[in-house]
């Protein structure tokens, strides 16, 4: 675990805030605020010494936080929900995406069989894990055009190299993961989107509304024992928010480090251009959001949706709230 100071003042003498935080495709335009952050010195500026655990997928990310290994999990606001079914309580506490940012597509080697997202049926879909947000996403998409998650075989590719591995070999038919991955196999022409909720319109079509999408989640114990911790993470990543709004490609391409390009810049940049509107402005997590995300979760897994004031412990405010204010424009 990352060792705290109980200082009021960011910065306190004895050095650097020290936090370990899980994400999984740490590399993608999903974690591309986390990125600029880093890149940009912004966690340094606000005190904070981060100490990224690397995995292949959410469902990982998570176990490391339940282990004790992480401090805060960066990855998709479902992990909330499925920690509160297992009893533990978790906060989001930032919102990095205000929609899911992750396509669904199917090899062009299944020709012309598979036009739909209806032709899934006993399909291979590739997620990066079960119980991530690749997997709970295309279950959606599954459920929104009238199949059960059962219709398919769902296969654990990760969100790395493996990914395009596993399509090529064609040991899987179909995948689920977030760009720039799909948007480059989409330019190289491995892929036909079938569906995607990267913007605003395309999420709110699929998920009847809005929902959150890429959040910082931690232990509400947390929260509550280490709040200059977390008011100095919220200040560095709201600043890399605020900084996102403003930049223009060149910006971008300076700051993100060229092992994030996918060998092809100009790709990368379209992938960014298609998710630009869907990072959050203020990471402010939208009550709204959260209720229709309980909604669609609870859909998937059978569970009964949340009444509001349990949806209400579920996100915690306070520190984006004094973040925006620091930083607003």
């Amino acid at each position: 675990m990352g060792t705290m100071g109980g200082a009021s003042s960011v910065a306190s003498e004895a050095g650097p805030y020290r936090v370990t935080m899980a994400l999984a495709a740490r590399q993608s335009l999903y974690h591309l605020p986390l990125t600029l952050a880093d890149q940009l010195g912004f966690f340094r500026q606000a005190g904070v010494a981060v100490e990224w655990l690397q995995h292949e997928a959410g469902s990982k990310v998570l176990l490391s936080a339940l282990q004790g290994q992480a401090d805060v999990v960066a990855g998709a606001f479902e992990h909330v929900f499925s920690m509160h079914h297992k009893g533990q309580s978790y906060q989001a506490f930032i919102q990095m995406g205000r929609t899911p940012q992750l396509a669904l597509g199917v090899s062009t080697r299944k020709g012309a069989s598979l036009r739909s997202v209806m032709g899934l049926r006993g399909a291979r879909l590739g997620v990066s894990s079960l119980e991530s947000g690749t997997h709970w996403m295309a279950c959606q998409w599954l459920l929104h055009h009238g199949l059960l998650p059962e219709d398919v075989v769902f296969v654990e590719v990760g969100t790395s190299q493996s990914v395009i591995e596993a399509l090529r070999s064609g040991a899987i038919d179909a995948l689920c993961n977030p760009d720039p991955v799909m948007h480059w196999l989409e330019q190289k022409n491995e892929i036909r989107i079938l569906g995607e909720a990267r913007s605003l319109a395309a999420t709110r079509k699929v998920m009847a509304g809005d929902v959150p999408g890429a959040c910082l989640i931690a232990r509400t114990d947390y929260l509550q024992r280490h709040p200059a911790v977390a008011q100095a993470i919220s200040d560095a990543v709201i600043h890399a928010l605020k900084w996102l709004q403003t930049a223009g490609l060149t910006d971008i391409l300076k700051m993100v480090p060229a092992h994030h390009w996918m060998g092809d810049r100009a790709i990368y940049l379209g992938a960014f251009e298609k998710l630009r509107d869907s990072y959050a402005p203020d990471g402010l997590v939208l009550p709204t959001a959260v209720l229709n995300a309980s909604q669609a979760h609870a859909r998937l897994t059978n569970h009964t949706p949340l009444a509001r004031p349990l949806v209400e412990r579920l996100y915690n405010n306070s520190f984006a709230s004094k973040s925006k204010v620091r930083f607003a424009a």
